[in-house]
């Protein structure tokens, strides 16, 4: 017998996503999201907008306001899919108000970031596809200036632009190279964020002024994908719950032979941080250090010596310890400070 499942309300589309019992559940939906079904072009549209939500009421409205005021970049105004993680703060609601032309995917628990996207990336049949974060917003010229891209490079798998946090600083996550362990070790350490840092160490941070063309990852708050190179090499790994699920697609189509193209004069605006909050609990901390775990050992431990993969995964242990103190030491200040 099925049991009802995430939930679809739109348009054109009322049906429920068949899932296993709630004792399976989780294996089930990751199995169903490694493949995707091959999908005609154009007859799907040009592009869609696909993003995740959970407890973001507010920046998802202001993100989706964003997209149906910007979202005309080659003048047809895209399919929205909104997948929401069972969000207890009015969201559904939100979105039935505010937005009603959107496609609206209702799981009934919080199946992560990368599991999410594919159930809307299994339905969405456009030539193009827009990962978006909920706390990320368009600007006038964003699309407009990421289309073309891809458009007139075909080897281009996917684009990303400039992001700037709301009050115009550069984000220096917009785009990074694959990691390394000198290029983790001045991350973490601090060394790798100053502004003269040398390369090895500030791989994690993008220079503020560089030009366009082919980089390692672009950031997931915003990736502009074509459809036939994720059917080339997969959706998201479900197996990341959240955070590095967006390296490993970059990897992944870099492995495939797609570019991946950063142009630093298209911008647009990303919150960060705003949907995991300032100081992370320890799932979020968790999956953090898992996904680093799962990066590490999925594409560069089978090629390095045991003894080398050891100490990094010891060392990736140390790194969650510390910064779990540190969250729980960091809440614990913000209590104190806060009045009443």
């Amino acid at each position: 017998m099925e049991l009802a499942g995430p939930r679809i309300s739109c348009p054109r589309l009322a049906h429920t996503v068949p899932r296993r019992p709630a004792s399976g559940y989780g294996n089930a939906v990751l199995a169903a999201q490694t493949e995707l079904r091959p999908r005609p072009f154009p007859s799907g549209g040009r592009l869609a907008v696909v993003i995740v939500s959970f407890q973001c009421r507010d920046l998802l409205d202001r993100c989706l306001t964003s997209v149906r005021e910007h979202g005309g970049g080659d003048g047809a105004m895209p399919e929205i899919w909104v997948v929401d993680n069972a969000s207890t703060d009015g969201t559904l609601e939100m979105l039935a108000a505010r937005h009603p032309a959107a496609h609206v995917i209702s799981a009934d628990r919080n199946l992560g970031f990368a599991a999410a996207n594919n159930l809307a990336l299994r339905e969405v049949d456009t030539e193009y596809v827009l990962m978006l974060n909920p706390d990320t917003e368009l600007h006038a010229g964003t699309l407009a200036g990421l289309i073309p891209i891809l458009d007139e490079r075909p080897g281009v798998g996917m684009a990303g632009c400039r992001l700037v946090r709301p009050d115009g600083r550069f984000d220096h996550a917009a785009r990074r190279s694959f990691p390394t362990i000198a290029g983790a070790l001045g991350h973490f350490s601090g060394l790798g964020r100053r502004a003269r840092s040398p390369v090895r160490l500030a791989q994690y941070r993008a220079p503020e002024r560089e030009n366009a063309g082919p980089v390692d990852a672009i950031n997931g708050a915003l990736m502009l994908i074509r459809r036939a190179a994720l059917e080339d090499v997969g959706p998201f790994d479900p197996g990341y719950w959240l955070y590095m699920e967006d390296l490993d697609l970059c990897y992944r189509f870099k492995q495939h032979g797609w570019e991946v193209f950063y142009e630093p004069r298209v911008t647009a605006t990303h919150v960060k941080g705003a949907t995991s909050g300032r100081h992370r609990r320890w799932r979020q901390n968790r999956a953090f250090h898992y996904g680093m775990y799962r990066f590490y050992r999925k594409f560069y431990a089978p090629e390095r010596p045991p003894l080398l993969n050891l100490v990094v995964y010891v060392g990736i242990v140390v790194k969650l310890a510390v910064s779990a103190l540190g969250s729980v030491l960091g809440r614990a200040r913000t209590r104190v400070s806060t009045p009443g």
